[in-house]
């Protein structure tokens, strides 16, 4: 495996510091890379730009600073059911860029926003109406007309909604994913899925529903939802029962019907009471080819072929040495926290995060693994990432760290990858590092 280092790190705080709302809840570059976009449990979203690599200093490659912040959720009330509606960001996707502006959907439980990034370096100056500082003039005091002219300004970048699409969920939304077509997305609560269209706001296409008519009868939730990445009229949900669906919306309008579902069979002898829980899936991810797709359950990475149903084609144990951790786990509500997967720009590597701060990274080549620590010891910038290694048992080795020292409160659930570069950005409470592969 390559040797990450540091190229970046940024600590959101606010006054007063360590609130719940600076915890950063989503991560996502944008289709090039040149942004990157955290959200966080308050409300406010935070894009990174790239900076632009010189010969001079060639170490810039991985290096992001602040582009714009901007408050894009609020906390609202539903007065009809007497519950509070939370600001918490709980996903970002950005939109493929067709102009000079940047555009990203963002989702808090009930609300998904279209969001308008631009720059403004010029303003108009000269106006025959009102005088420079901005105050009407007497209509009978013009004698000539000017016309306006651009002057350069500072630059300043500007985020604006430009459609909010509310109302279609009564269930908190987990997951949104632009389609391929670029003209709609999905978007995901714990029973439906609904299809809109980017320029419709007040309707959305309801695609699946699996409300059972007595809610005493439900026994699996939606947890996660995307679109193929090229082909329009596919798309997957994973579900609480550790099964996927593939669904074809050529098929019908309703796809209560799978097309596909991909499920591996448990091993009786390995069931327990938490089976079912562990088994649900977190995540799920087409890969850049869409010929495969990765789902993240409790304790391990599961690739699948599309073409393959009945098993996953590759298994990657992210924290087995916690199976005999599950009960205690259990009790601290640790085993419902709910991990995200990536894939790196060529679909050779897969990368997740874990416990300790610990975040794991996968060859699929090679079928090498690595372990490493997002921490505030190793964040000096370009310090080299060491592998981190857990004893599970017997004598501990010295650079190694025991199972019952791990800190279930240090979790990174949410990670993502360059499209085209190696370059990582992981989440670790309310702090985002960003590591690069170290080239020389």
């Amino acid at each position: 495996m390559k040797q990450w280092r540091v190229s970046y790190f940024w600590r959101e705080e606010k006054d007063p510091p360590h609130l719940v709302s600076d915890i950063i809840s989503t991560v996502e570059f944008n289709y090039s890379g040149e942004l990157l976009a955290t959200g966080d449990k308050g409300g406010r979203v935070v894009i990174f730009q790239h900076e632009q690599e010189s010969k001079n200093r060639p170490h810039l490659r991985g290096e992001y600073n602040v582009y714009s912040t901007f408050q894009s959720h609020e906390p609202e009330f539903d007065y009809l059911k007497s519950l509070e509606i939370e600001e918490k960001i709980n996903k970002i996707r950005w939109l493929p860029q067709q102009n000079a502006a940047h555009f990203l959907l963002s989702t808090n439980d009930k609300t998904i926003k279209l969001w308008k990034i631009s720059e403004r370096d010029k303003r108009a100056e000269g106006y025959n109406l009102k005088d420079e500082d901005g105050r009407l003039r007497d209509p009978f005091r013009i004698t000539s007309l000017r016309v306006p002219v651009l002057m350069p300004m500072d630059l300043m970048v500007e985020a604006s909604p430009r459609r909010i699409f509310a109302n279609a969920h009564t269930y908190h939304i987990n997951s949104i994913s632009v389609n391929s077509d670029h003209e709609t997305y999905l978007s995901a609560d714990d029973l439906r899925i609904n299809l809109w269209h980017l320029e419709i706001t007040d309707r959305s296409f309801n695609i699946v529903d699996i409300k059972p008519a007595n809610m005493e009868e439900l026994t699996e939730v939606i947890t996660a939802a995307e679109c193929h990445p090229h082909q329009c009229n596919v798309f997957v949900y994973s579900s609480s029962k550790g099964t996927i669906r593939l669904c074809d919306m050529r098929a019908a309008a309703l796809c209560d019907r799978h097309s596909k579902f991909f499920e591996e069979p448990e091993d009786p002898s390995s069931r327990s009471f938490f089976s079912e829980i562990i088994s649900s899936i977190s995540d799920v991810k087409f890969s850049h080819s869409g010929r495969y797709m990765m789902t993240r359950d409790y304790l391990s990475v599961k690739v699948w072929d599309l073409n393959m149903e009945n098993r996953p084609v590759e298994t990657y144990q992210v924290h087995e040495y916690l199976r005999s951790k599950l009960c205690s786990l259990y009790e601290n509500d640790c085993i419902f926290d709910k991990f995200e997967c990536c894939w790196n720009g060529s679909d050779s590597a897969i990368m997740t995060g874990s416990y300790n701060n610990f975040f794991r990274m996968f060859d699929r080549n090679t079928r090498r693994d690595i372990t490493l620590e997002a921490s505030r010891e190793s964040s000096k910038p370009r310090a080299t990432l060491k592998p981190r290694k857990v004893s599970t048992g017997g004598k501990r080795k010295k650079d190694e760290i025991s199972v019952d020292s791990l800190d279930f409160n240090k979790k990174i659930l949410h990670t993502a990858w360059h499209p085209k570069d190696n370059v990582i950005a992981v989440a670790a409470t309310n702090n985002l590092y960003i590591f690069q592969d170290k080239i020389n």
